[in-house]
């Protein structure tokens, strides 16, 4: 693995191991359901986009 990647790998287990799920999508749906929506779109793509690089470039 190279340095990016282990750094990509920490990213990811902090973030899951610092943010409890039902906190975050209660807060973000007293906003307001188009916010909630939004938000959550938001968080898939970051998802995707982090899953894409730690995988690394494709042939």
């Amino acid at each position: 693995m190279t340095t990016s990647r282990i750094s990509l790998f920490l990213l990811l287990c902090v973030l899951t191991t610092t943010l409890t799920g039902c906190d975050a999508i209660a807060g973000i749906f007293k906003a307001g359901a188009i916010t909630g929506i939004i938000g959550v779109f938001v968080v898939v793509a970051l998802l995707f986009f982090i899953v894409n690089k730690m995988r690394g470039p494709r042939p």
